[in-house]
């Protein structure tokens, strides 16, 4: 009685291919978690001298949930195969040339899944290598943060992300090959113009590429230095595949292309020993020229005497329309961005004392309206 009712075909499947399905399925859904972990943690045996100081649950962070849905799709394949209707129905035709012949060939459902399984499992096994790139990147920046050297800060990102674009490229045409059944090589030698029009697509990529590396080989600047380029200053990220990216002083994100970064004027401030500060104050032009003369060798003074300023410069600059100018002009040890922004402060404000010390007053734009005399 118990077989017979197994036995009953019920839309195309027996009770028991029913009931196969829901088991697998159902298992599948409880044991996901578990296998994956246990993958995870096997796999990471592979890494573990190379990643002593890394916990592995970073490792199974990272490759959990692409095993889960491999485990997943592996389960939904295996429980859908034991049924039968209606995976022997006849979707569409297609044409297939046979000896020159065009012969229409049946394409069943359960064809169209087993391709659609296919491209789901060959996306979730790249999207594990892309994580276990993922975890290698993170432990090359863990031991560059600990290093002196911050050329490994930089190459680091860098690598992750050309090594990720290799894998990218392979799983395409992998896809390609595998899935839709089309021969890479011959359709690469096959596009002919549009294989030009790609390669001119890609032009802009492929030389901010080639600038990448004139980076890393040169090395203009590493992780962490403070450059300006055609008057954008900021701090450097991160080199990137195709791009830079800075922190402004402002906070704000700001990406530049390679190229532009080889091409145009760069100024590496972190590297120089001194920041130059060079500026005008006004000076009325009522004051007395001696009390100028004073005025330039007290500020000139306070200048020499801090230990923040060095070759410090004061001079009579010039007449302006409604100022007599000062210029000054010293350097700052190259610290902080912060510090620096201080002392800059500290001097404004001991220049202002200088100045009203002396009883003299900093000029602004005024008119003088001279009036004719009536004859």
């Amino acid at each position: 009685m118990d077989n017979q009712f197994f036995e009953q075909v019920i839309w195309g499947n027996t009770v028991q291919a029913y009931c196969m399905f829901a088991g697998i399925i159902l298992l599948g859904l409880l044991l996901k978690r578990f296998v994956s972990k246990r993958l995870s943690q096997l796999l990471f045996k592979l890494f573990k001298k190379f990643a002593e100081e890394v916990k592995i649950d970073t490792f199974i962070a990272l490759l959990l949930k692409p095993f889960e849905f491999f485990i997943s799709l592996a389960t939904l394949y295996l429980a859908v195969n034991q049924l039968k209707h209606p995976l022997e129905v006849v979707v569409f035709h297609f044409n297939k040339q046979i000896n020159n012949v065009k012969t229409l060939q049946p394409f069943t459902l359960g064809e169209l899944l087993d391709k659609t399984f296919l491209f789901l499992i060959i996306l979730s096994f790249f999207w594990i290598i892309l994580r276990i790139i993922d975890f290698i990147a993170h432990v090359f920046t863990y031991k560059a943060i600990k290093s002196e050297n911050k050329a490994d800060d930089q190459l680091v990102p860098f690598l992750k992300e050309l090594f990720k674009f290799v894998i990218y490229f392979i799983g395409f045409f992998v896809l390609l090959g595998y899935v839709f059944e089309v021969n890479a090589l011959s359709l690469i030698t096959g596009l002919g113009i549009g294989g030009i029009a790609i390669a001119l697509a890609a032009k802009e990529t492929l030389e901010n590429l080639i600038a990448s590396f004139t980076i890393f080989i040169d090395k203009p600047f590493t992780v962490g230095d403070l450059v300006k380029v055609d008057g954008i200053e900021g701090t450097v990220e991160k080199v990137g595949f195709r791009s830079t990216v800075f922190r402004s002083t402002d906070k704000t994100t700001i990406i530049i292309p390679n190229r532009a970064m080889i091409d145009g004027v760069l100024e590496n401030m972190t590297r120089r020993n001194y920041r130059r500060v060079k500026f005008n104050i006004g000076i009325t032009y009522e004051t007395d020229s001696a009390l100028i003369k004073n005025i330039i060798e007290d500020i000139n003074a306070f200048l020499e005497q801090s230990e923040h300023t060095t070759d410090a410069s004061v001079t009579f600059d010039s007449f302006a329309d409604s100022a007599l100018n000062i210029q000054v002009l010293y350097l700052v040890e190259n610290i902080e961005y912060n510090n620096y922004l201080k002392i800059k402060e500290d001097v404004n404000f001991k220049i202002i004392d200088i100045v009203n010390q002396h009883g003299s007053e900093f000029a602004y734009p005024t008119q003088r309206t001279v009036g004719e005399k009536n004859k």
